[in-house]
């Protein structure tokens, strides 16, 4: 069984940075992609950022790019995100997830793509 483990979230003011970082146990981690979803109150989860399972390739959404930055460190089993710049519209519950099927080579942005999911931490920017 897969566990995913979020942590880092917490309160910032407009303009200020965090760090998430998603602990993975119970499978070989770096065989797969991992992504970052956030689901804001009212709103559909929503794709940040994803990571190929060798670290070399990246994709975010249009929100974020230029100021967040997805990496991972497979020998520690942890993603990251970085942000920075942060914006009131960022405050959401940030959640990690892996993805279903090994060795894609181009990570996905749909959610259905992955099938592990940590419970998610709040970050929350004020104005």
């Amino acid at each position: 069984q897969v566990q995913l483990v979020e942590s880092g979230g917490g309160s910032v003011q407009a303009g200020g940075s965090l760090r998430l970082s998603c602990a993975a146990s119970g499978r070989t981690f770096s065989n797969y992609a991992m992504g970052w979803f956030r689901q804001a109150p009212g709103k559909e989860r929503e794709f940040v950022a994803a990571i190929r399972w060798s670290g070399d390739y990246t994709v975010y959404a249009d929100s974020v790019k230029a100021r967040f930055t997805i990496s991972r460190d497979n020998a520690k089993n942890t993603v990251y995100l970085q942000m920075a710049n942060l914006k009131p519209e960022d405050t959401a519950v940030y959640s990690c997830a892996a993805e279903k099927s090994p060795f894609m080579n181009v990570p996905r942005r749909r959610a259905d793509a992955y099938n592990y999911w940590g419970q998610g931490t709040q970050v929350t920017v004020s104005s």
